[in-house]
């Protein structure tokens, strides 16, 4: 063996003792973990001991991402990564887990309650239960994404309002069991609410949006498209509650008039 070769063999050896190890602290070694990705982050895994220690460390896997491996993704594996993490994940994307659902979600909520960021986008065996969960552990949690988890109810934006109350944005589009009774208890609840995405709620109607005006004054962006219950009287009504909105949807709402638009430009001077 060559000394140059030999020297890299000393280097990135799978020994224990490979100098990369003994040379550079555990602490520089972690940061420089901490810019690999998952796959990255695994296959060093197995490279020794000793990286396996560090690649799997919890401050490692505060961001985690599984979209890409969504068709891969069950049950357990959240629960895994759920114990492994622990207070150290802070935003986790589930997005088209389908195999997901309210079991794996609860072991989750109880090992990461410094959860803020959780996308469940998709993951249609998601129900309330698992708000129920998030509700009881997870009160730190700024965003989330609930998109299609047709199953959710009134009920789970009640559990929201009751135990997450530094919610700021929320996206429940297509969930279309959700009515006014429902978006009250949560915007009582969620007064921090910035970002409301509520895209094919089709059950919604003017008084819901009177509820979004009385507790929702931090209000940027509010997403209604195909809202048809909608009408010009529910529309004037956050113009007048919700001056700092910067963004509007009203897509697909037919019973929007002229009214609405000038009500708009009077009260939401920063509508982009």
């Amino acid at each position: 063996m060559s000394g140059i070769t030999r020297g890299r063999f000393e280097v990135f050896s799978n020994n224990d003792e490979a100098l990369i190890n003994k040379k550079l602290p555990k602490e520089l070694l972690l940061r420089i973990f901490s810019f690999l990705d998952i796959v990255t982050l695994c296959r060093c895994a197995q490279v020794s001991k000793a990286w396996n220690v560090l690649a799997l460390d919890g401050s490692n896997w505060q961001k985690i991402d599984l979209f890409n491996f969504q068709t891969d993704i069950q049950g357990h594996v959240v629960e895994n990564i759920s114990k492994r993490c622990g207070g150290f994940l802070k935003q986790l994307s589930l997005r088209g887990c389908l195999s997901v659902g309210d079991a794996a979600m609860k072991t989750f909520a109880q090992n990461c309650r410094n959860i803020e960021n959780l996308n469940l986008n998709g993951c249609t065996k998601v129900t309330d239960s698992t708000c129920n969960s998030l509700s009881k552990f997870c009160s730190k949690l700024k965003h989330l994404d609930l998109t299609s988890c047709v199953t959710v109810s009134n009920s789970a934006l009640k559990m929201l309002s009751e135990g997450c109350h530094t919610l700021e944005t929320l996206n429940i589009s297509w969930c279309d069991q959700i009515t006014k009774y429902g978006l009250e208890a949560l915007v009582r609840g969620c007064g921090a609410l910035s970002s409301l995405f509520l895209r094919g709620c089709t059950q919604l109607d003017d008084e819901a949006l009177k509820h979004i005006q009385n507790h929702c004054p931090e209000l940027v962006t509010l997403n209604l498209q195909s809202c048809m219950k909608i009408t010009d009287e529910g529309l004037v009504s956050i113009c007048k509650g919700c001056p700092k909105l910067q963004n509007l949807c009203i897509s697909g709402c037919t019973n929007i008039t002229d009214l609405s638009l000038t009500a708009l430009g009077l009260n939401c001077s920063g509508l982009q």
